[in-house]
């Protein structure tokens, strides 16, 4: 068993924690000692790019704010999908911050009867305060939202990521998600791009971020032919089911490093108090010194 998988295990057995990532994923998901092997070196090469594209991850358009050729990484040993925290290069005052549009597989019916799991007021907000950010979008979401994914996903300010499509684990335990095997892991990879492309996004990233932020070595094998960089963080908003944005600002106020990846959700009903807690979050940082980026420019560092 490898320590992510230990640790996984061990956040699992706190119920309270276990039960808000369940539903919008945020989990600690740290990799194994072979982690910095394993992310290797920006690669922003043609042929990185052009990978991608070829295994279902469509390049960004070439339109302005979003990269023709969005950076990616160089496999890890055996090559395992590379995964990246945070920036290397930890002198400039950069941060991203992501947001995890979350919507499991079967989860049509509470969207039916009036829970909403999209956030436009958070969207609002980060345009108004120009703020360039990553959404990790499950392709569920995008079915069940498609002009606001359509409206995130061709908004230069904005780029999609894969965050899979069913919001299922891609190892288990990770906090009572139900697990895919490799084989459906790389299909529904496929099948959240494909339904960024049938809703209209076209600001999308060869970039994959595992549901409840779970994996191992397994899971990363099998997303190797995906030739996508699996995005983790090292900011942990805790916006999760939480009541008081001035805690949730806090938090993240007093985890950002330069470099930073903040972990955060787009789901009104998962993470009711993300807009407020943003509001305060982005005009402190900048006071701070920092500049709002996308992950693809961390990457690209």
């Amino acid at each position: 068993m490898t320590n992510s998988v230990r640790k996984v295990a061990a956040a699992a057995a706190t119920a309270v924690l276990g039960a808000a990532l369940a539903g919008c994923g945020g989990g600690a998901g740290v990799p194994d000692a072979g982690r910095e092997a394993r992310m290797g070196t920006p690669a922003a090469s043609a042929s990185a790019s052009t990978s991608a594209s070829a295994a279902g991850a469509p390049a960004a358009s070439p339109q302005a704010g979003a990269p023709a050729k969005p950076p990616t990484m160089a496999p890890g040993p055996n090559g395992l999908t590379p995964v990246f925290e945070r920036a290397k290069q930890r002198t400039d005052k950069t941060v991203a911050l992501t947001f995890d549009a979350d919507m499991t597989s079967d989860q049509g019916p509470r969207a039916a009867d009036g829970e909403h799991f999209d956030n436009p007021a958070l969207i609002s907000t980060l345009r108004t305060l120009k703020v360039p950010s990553t959404i990790f979008m499950t392709g569920r979401w995008a079915e069940e939202y498609p002009d606001q994914a359509k409206s995130i996903g061709t908004d230069p300010n904005f780029e999609i990521a894969n965050h899979s499509y069913s919001h299922h684990a891609f190892t288990s335990p990770c906090y009572g998600l139900p697990a895919l095997d490799g084989a459906a892991a790389r299909a529904d990879v496929d099948r959240a791009f494909a339904a960024f492309k049938q809703a209209g996004a076209v600001n999308t990233v060869p970039y994959f971020r595992f549901p409840g932020g779970c994996y191992d070595d397994q899971a990363l094998r099998a997303l190797s032919t995906a030739k996508v960089t699996a995005v983790q963080w090292d900011v942990v908003s805790g916006d999760a089911f939480a009541k008081d944005p001035v805690a949730v600002a806090e938090q993240v106020l007093d985890g950002v490093k330069p470099g930073s990846v903040v972990v955060m959700h787009c789901t009104r009903s998962a993470a009711p108090v993300t807009e407020e807690a943003v509001r305060r979050i982005v005009p402190e940082l900048r006071n701070r010194g920092y500049r709002f980026v996308k992950v693809s420019e961390l990457i690209g560092k």
